[in-house]
């Protein structure tokens, strides 16, 4: 079983049910003059210059790897347990980063059901929608500009505000990064202790 962070708003949407997808920035990026492809379980990329000779990429997960999900968290300052923010109100409340959070406090399991790379923007408008993209939401936006906003619009948004600063000339939308497309389907706690894998599993 492996780990995987959101942020309380993508918690929502996954619970939800409006999230089945997420993007994450394939790291090391391959070089910009440089074709990716997939080959058997893995992908690679090559330079033109040598089509031959692949440069394997390290996938994150594989399809039916089962994940954790590390949120924001915080004992329950009345009781045995663990709570929330989607669950409980902030005000006052003190809560843990979800790079700390252990596994005994996760609450959502995902099954990996497939993995592909590709660049940023070659994400669809229900591309962007299966993250979780909703075009009204998001800050300091009037209401007509929000009619006229598309779910990529949003989605762009909600990628550079996940991106620090400083890398956003490497990672941010008009960076237009090769990424990792991790879709996935929610399962209960029981179905994730039963485990996952494919044949693929050797590439790992």
């Amino acid at each position: 079983m492996k780990q995987i962070l959101f942020n309380t708003e993508m918690v929502r949407v996954i619970m939800e049910g409006r999230k089945t997808v997420t993007r994450r920035v394939v790291k090391p990026q391959p070089p910009a003059t440089s074709v990716v492809r997939k080959r058997g379980c893995t992908w690679d990329w090559s330079f033109w210059a040598d089509c031959d000779m692949g440069h394997i990429m390290k996938l994150p997960y594989h399809p039916g790897d089962i994940l954790w999900v590390r949120e924001t968290w915080a004992k329950n300052p009345f009781g045995d347990g663990y709570i929330y923010p989607t669950e409980v109100p902030g005000a006052g409340q003190k809560w843990k980063p979800s790079i700390h959070m252990p596994r005994e406090a996760a609450r959502l399991f995902l099954r990996v059901t497939d993995v592909r790379v590709e660049r940023l923007q070659d994400i669809d408008d229900d591309g962007a929608k299966a993250e979780g993209a909703n075009y009204q939401d998001g800050k300091n936006v009037g209401w007509e500009e929000k009619m006229r906003r598309t779910a990529i619009d949003r989605f762009a948004e909600i990628w550079d505000n996940t991106i620090k600063p400083a890398d956003l000339h490497l990672y941010g939308w008009e960076a237009n990064p090769w990424v990792w497309v991790i879709e996935f389907e929610r399962i209960s706690k029981d179905e994730a202790l039963g485990g996952g894998g494919d044949d693929c599993t050797d590439a790992h």
